[in-house]
């Protein structure tokens, strides 16, 4: 522990809790680990700083402290307070005193500062043969991207720069507060200081290239795997991939919303498909082999002779497998008894001698539809 926390801030044993509080952001802004990266000193110098504001800025335990001295601390150090918290890192002193880099008395650290990117939404057309496999893909996003130059700092120099200055504004808080009174007693509205836009600090020498941004417009390729059984209206969210925050603030994220693309032969059904194929009469009648295609590619299938129209073949596990990995769809097949729309005199006279044959008629137990149908309407009248 520091001999003396007073000769640390460079201020008198008398010092105002706003002197002390000034005194402690100058050290802090001298020796902030941003302006000396890889410095231990400037590191050791910026914890004592913290610790003896930690003491100094506490009323009760600065008056132990000039009682006492170290003795009046305990054997926590700071009072119990930010020795006594057990620092482990540079991180929780910036935790612990965030009010000094423009949080307010929030709890902003170091990796907060600047504004916060934006969320960006694309859309990922994918075929059935893609959601049925699962896949990989390139994408190319047009967003901010973080400023090379200045190291998405937005000052000249980037982060070995000295182009940061407190907002005299707001006094480093990056809020501004404005008091109002009324019969109903006093009314305090906390805002975001206009002149550094809630940050505390100032750009003394923007960056040419971003304007002192941070950012720029650009184009970034970004590889996404796609699961398999994914569907229409699911989406993807890829942390950190959106537009890049504003002087250092985290970037927001990418949502990829999945589109499927309309299929030549398929039309999707949850995790089944469904396939029209279309057979002459003749067909139908004696059975026949057909061809067709599949997720995998074309495959022979076989109708039995005396299918009717309407009749749904199943192909099993020729689907969508599930997204949970719980199984996979059918490949449905649906039967058609194509109609000649127009007969030569030869087939008109073979239709019409076809048409008095009882084999040709249709049997009541071969219209499960049209018995269902006349089953409601006598229902409903009864």
């Amino acid at each position: 522990m520091p001999s003396d926390y007073y000769d640390v801030l460079g201020v008198d044993s008398d010092a105002s809790q706003d002197e002390i509080k000034k005194a402690y952001r100058k050290k802090a802004m001298e020796y902030h680990p941003d302006r000396n990266p890889d410095d231990p000193e400037a590191e050791q110098k910026f914890k004592e700083a913290s610790e003896a504001y930690d003491v100094l800025s506490d009323p009760e335990t600065r008056q132990r402290y000039d009682r006492y001295g170290e003795a009046g601390l305990g054997q926590d150090g700071a009072g119990g307070r930010g020795a006594g918290r057990g620092f482990h890192d540079i991180e929780d002193i910036f935790s612990a005193f965030d009010d000094i880099f423009g949080g307010g008395g929030g709890r902003r650290s170091r990796r907060q500062r600047g504004r916060p990117g934006s969320d960006l939404r694309v859309t990922l057309p994918l075929t059935l043969e893609e959601i049925a496999e699962g896949t990989e893909k390139n994408i190319k996003v047009r967003k901010f991207l973080s400023c090379d130059t200045c190291e998405g700092t937005g000052a000249e120099g980037g982060m070995e720069g000295e182009n940061y200055v407190m907002c005299s504004k707001c006094d480093g808080t990056g809020e501004v507060r404005q008091v109002s009174r009324s019969v109903f007693g006093q009314f305090v509205n906390v805002q975001a200081c206009p002149q550094c836009n809630g940050e505390g600090r100032i750009i003394e020498n923007p960056c040419d290239d971003c304007g002192g941004e941070g950012r720029i417009e650009g184009e970034e390729t970004i590889s996404v795997t796609v699961p398999a059984g994914v569907m229409e209206g699911n989406y993807l969210t890829i942390s950190d991939a959106g537009n890049a925050g504003i002087r250092g603030g985290v970037p927001g994220d990418l949502r990829i919303e999945i589109e499927e693309e309309p299929h030549e032969h398929f039309v999707r059904d949850g995790l089944d498909i469904y396939h029209d194929v279309y057979l002459s009469f003749p067909e139908a009648a004696m059975g026949t082999e057909v061809e067709v295609p599949t997720l995998k590619g074309r495959a022979r299938l076989e109708v039995e002779p005396g299918t009717q129209a309407g009749k749904i073949l199943r192909m099993r596990n020729r689907g969508i497998p599930d997204l949970e990995g719980s199984g996979k769809g059918d490949q449905m097949i649906r039967i058609h008894v194509w109609t000649p729309q127009e007969l030569s005199d030869s087939e008109q006279e073979m239709m019409e001698q076809l048409q008095h044959h009882d084999n040709f008629q249709p049997q009541p137990e071969e219209r499960p539809h049209e018995k269902s149908f006349f089953r409601r309407v006598s229902d409903v009248f009864s």
